[in-house]
């Protein structure tokens, strides 16, 4: 788990070990899930040892949105991974709900601001879509960077073509902070983004459209051994 506090900037050595390789990200969306709650979702993913969780829920009203960060928070504390949560966008509820960072998308405050009000042991993610957003985040401050799309995604079609494991394998190659490859990411391609040097895989469906999170993270760690 990373430290109560760090130095800020981090020299390069001490980000990279920030992430473990091949961690898994799981990213929410409740509107996709039919029976079950996200809060039940969240800490059932927790439970099964996910190290990453991005709540997501843009459009979910300030207080909810509170509650639900706060849950999952007190679930990650006890978890066996030490599981991160981080809020999408909103650096307000993430401080408020004693989160480990926040996640900023290209309408979020930039990374410079973040690090100027955030505690220095708040993380800091970004997410990007060209090997330039993310040399821009890597030099803002930015923890890591999530890329994508990958692969082709219905989510992701208004980001042009996908970037493909080509691209994965530049942005990894040119920047020294941890990357999780984004979009379409199944079971059969989990090994190839991990290959072309990312530190985990990140996603919504992967970890919701299924029956049991447990069940499928233990099918994405027996496709992730060598």
């Amino acid at each position: 788990r990373m430290p109560a506090a760090f130095p800020w900037p981090l020299p390069a050595a001490r980000i990279r070990d920030m992430v473990r390789t091949s961690e898994l990200y799981y990213i929410t969306d409740r509107h996709q899930l039919v029976s079950e709650s996200i809060s039940d979702r969240v800490q059932q993913a927790i439970r099964a040892g996910v190290e990453w969780v991005q709540i997501r829920e843009k459009d979910l009203a300030t207080r909810a949105l509170l509650n639900l960060v706060q849950g999952a928070v007190s679930a990650a504390k006890g978890s066996a991974t030490g599981a991160r949560v981080v809020l999408n966008d909103r650096v307000d509820v993430a401080l408020a709900a004693s989160a480990a960072g926040v996640h900023l998308g290209a309408r979020s405050l930039p990374v410079e601001v973040v690090r100027k009000i955030a505690p220095p042991d708040f993380v800091i993610g970004v997410s990007c879509h060209s090997l330039a957003e993310a040399l821009a985040a890597e030099a803002g401050g930015a923890d890591y960077v999530v890329i994508g799309p990958i692969y082709a995604t219905p989510s992701k079609l208004q980001y042009g073509p996908p970037l493909g494991l080509t691209k994965l394998r530049e942005v990894t190659g040119r920047i020294k902070i941890p990357v999780f490859a984004l979009g379409g990411i199944s079971l059969d391609r989990v090994k190839a983004c991990i290959q072309q040097g990312a530190a985990g895989i990140a996603g919504i469906r992967i970890f919701q459209d299924c029956p049991s999170v447990e069940d499928r993270v233990r099918e994405l760690r027996a496709r992730l051994l060598p």
